[in-house]
């Protein structure tokens, strides 16, 4: 896997050209048997996505260049891949909120199938993420490059922020006891709700912050520190798939073979994510 740390300083004009020019030759042709093509029956759809954080940097690329090529509008809504704060992924479905596509974290989107709110047979993974941390730029960059200094950054942060959706809840219920802090920091280390944890760390509401690399990535006025040792990483599927009762179900399928075809690789990886493709 390419190093998160590259990814920061490269541009991602390059991929995107290079991403644009495949894309027009081959990643339209994906299962659909004409190279660029786009099948009569799912022309000038609208196709309704929601999607969890993670895997948004990359989405936020890929989604207008979809747009450009076919002709589709794509409209958005955003939310946590668990929780359940109100405008959750968990949350939207179970108000009943209508959708064509959902991608999350491959668990979250697991349990939609289970609930029968998402297509059985319908999951595509995306890319894969790791989980980092984030300082305001400026201040000290603490070490966490092995276990050990992760727990002494720990103890020694004056107030941290972790993600109310799939990292924090790994870091909240797994690793921090695992770690044996859970109980030394949990006055000082806060769950975020329906915001991204870079917001809360570039208002100095927060120390030190944990998150998916991807989400951390584009606050630009942060120092990304890394991401999480490798012994006590947690790399997490972001998925697709097609919502029950979607109302574009084929045109929801052609999107979903346009983010995950080897083409998009080069804007996914650019993100800080391991493209699906790659394994």
């Amino acid at each position: 896997m390419q190093s998160v740390h590259s990814t920061t300083t490269r541009s991602p004009r390059a991929p995107r050209r290079r991403f644009l020019n495949a894309m027009l030759g081959t990643a339209l042709a994906v299962g659909l048997g004409m190279a660029g093509a786009v099948p009569a029956s799912v022309q000038a759809a609208e196709i309704r996505v929601v999607t969890s954080g993670g895997f948004s940097a990359a989405y936020d690329q890929l989604i207008p260049l979809y747009e450009q090529a076919t002709g589709h509008k794509v409209v958005t809504e955003r939310g946590a891949s668990m929780g359940n704060a109100p405008d959750s992924i968990p949350s939207r479905f179970a108000r009943n909120e209508q959708f064509d596509i959902v991608i999350l974290a491959d668990s979250g989107l697991e349990a939609l199938i289970a609930q029968g709110k998402v297509q059985q047979g319908s999951r595509v993974d995306l890319a894969r993420s790791m989980i980092g941390m984030s300082v305001r730029k400026g201040t000290p960059k603490p070490d966490i490059s092995t276990v050990d200094a992760l727990k002494k950054t720990l103890l020694d942060a004056k107030s941290i922020a972790y993600s109310a959706s799939a990292s924090g809840v790994y870091l909240s219920t797994e690793l921090f006891p695992r770690l044996g802090v859970a109980e030394q920091i949990k006055d000082k280390a806060t769950k975020i709700f329906s915001e991204r944890v870079g917001a809360v760390v570039l208002r100095g509401d927060a120390e030190i912050g944990f998150q998916q690399v991807s989400e951390l990535l584009p606050f630009k006025e942060l120092e990304f520190v890394g991401p999480l040792p490798d012994e006590v990483q947690q790399r997490v599927f972001f998925s697709a798939g097609v919502a029950a009762g979607s109302a574009n179900p084929e045109a929801a399928r052609h999107l979903i073979r346009f983010l995950s075809a080897s083409a998009a690789a080069p804007i996914i990886r650019s993100t800080g994510m391991e493209p699906a493709t790659a394994r």
